[in-house]
């Protein structure tokens, strides 16, 4: 997978507690020790999935994946987006439901109709609002495996997430399940929404990379009062040099040294490449976030970027089935861009299945950024053109 250039419940009732829902206390692996307990995350309950390298929370409520660490990380950097932490550095009170880290929308990805909205149903789709039961957990061998669901009441879908974790890797295997409990095939959208935060995204630092991919600016930026964009609506570009409002070339890799900005851009990830990848590097902190994808199932990459001037920064890449987060009205009288789908078809009594793998891993010091990312024989090969320097991961899943 080359990237581009670098260039510089099922019976789900919501009245339940979140205690009857989050299933077993603890659960042992086969040397006694917990693969899985139950823990507070910024006041919310949680569950951690671990082996002996890396430790995943995630929320019962909303399910998203709100941290992942080393386990031998004194600091325990987490590289994911702490929006619950960035209100209240804010002066906010926290607000019930409000999503962290790495959230799922589906079905839906965007604002929604006022139509829509009157009938109750939330952006970003239903999933990342509700509580989510623990159907399994248990660990066979080396792997442990955590099964959630989720009923889509609303838009009658229940969604079903599969993470694993092995022994002696730093890889994280996730698939989910989206099954259309209506009688006809339907238009549907999904999109991770995995999301990086400082201080882990730290201005003119830390750097992201991707896979090869046919990039465009936002058509529609909807400029408000007091919102300063950086890029132009509606310009294609090819990454990370994208052109500036004032018609220079600003290098996208890293969030700019004065950050006071938002932006959004879409990527096509290239269809001749079965893969693709997205990558934060924080190159001082020698620590490297990553996603590797399925093309065919999420074609598109969003990269939201939320650069107040406090300094509690957002970066989003958001992989799944459109380029940018809109209305499903928009999204589907469109189409398509570049000539590529932007909804996926979900078959009457069927299911569609996306699986993907996350990394979190140290690098070797020089390790400058990503350029490819090869899986072979059980082993991820992330490499620097640049150092020439390669980091390789033991994976037992494949995609």
């Amino acid at each position: 997978m080359k990237k581009s250039p670098r260039r510089s419940c099922m019976g789900l009732f919501l009245v339940a507690t979140v205690a009857c829902l989050i299933g077993p206390a603890t659960a042992a692996d086969n040397g006694g020790g917990e693969f899985l307990r139950h823990e507070d995350f910024q006041g919310r309950p949680a569950l951690v999935l671990s082996n002996d390298i890396i430790e995943v929370t995630v929320l019962p409520f909303g399910g998203a994946i709100a941290s992942i660490v080393l386990k031998d990380d004194g600091g325990k950097m987490n590289p994911m987006w702490d929006a619950l932490r960035a209100g209240r550095e804010a002066g906010r009170a926290p607000r019930a439901g409000r999503a962290v880290g790495h959230f799922v929308c589906v079905d839906g990805f965007g604002p929604v109709s006022a139509e829509e909205r009157e009938a109750g149903l939330p952006g970003h789709g239903e999933a990342h609002t509700l509580p989510w039961v623990l159907r399994s957990a248990k660990k066979e061998g080396r792997v442990a495996r955590l099964v959630q669901s989720v009923q889509l009441s609303r838009v009658h879908e229940v969604y079903t997430r599969t993470m694993e974790i092995a022994d002696g890797e730093n890889v994280v295997h996730v698939r989910g399940t989206l099954e259309n409990l209506l009688d006809f095939d339907r238009p549907v959208r999904w999109t991770e929404h995995a999301t990086i935060g400082s201080p882990f995204l730290e201005p003119g630092v830390t750097v992201v990379d991707m896979s090869r991919n046919r990039a465009m600016t936002r058509p529609d930026r909807g400029d408000r009062p007091g919102v300063i964009h950086r890029l132009p609506a509606g310009e294609e570009f090819e990454w990370p040099m994208a052109p500036s409002a004032e018609g220079e070339k600003i290098d996208l890799r890293a969030a700019p040294v004065s950050p006071n900005s938002l932006d959004h851009t879409g990527h096509l990830m290239d269809p001749d490449q079965r893969l693709a990848y997205v990558t934060a590097l924080h190159p001082k902190k020698r620590l490297l976030l990553g996603y590797i994808f399925k093309q065919a199932e999420s074609p598109w990459l969003q990269i939201w970027e939320s650069y107040p001037p406090t300094g509690v920064m957002a970066r989003g890449l958001e992989f799944g089935t459109q380029a940018f987060d809109r209305p499903a009205r928009q999204v589907i009288s469109q189409n398509r861009l570049f000539g590529a789908l932007l909804y996926r078809w979900l078959p009457a009594k069927g299911r569609i299945e996306t699986s993907f793998l996350m990394f979190w891993t140290p690098t070797p010091e020089g390790f400058l950024g990503v350029d490819d990312i090869q899986i072979e024989a059980g082993r991820i090969r992330i490499r620097d053109e640049t150092s020439g320097k390669v980091i390789t991961l033991n994976t037992s899943k494949s995609l």
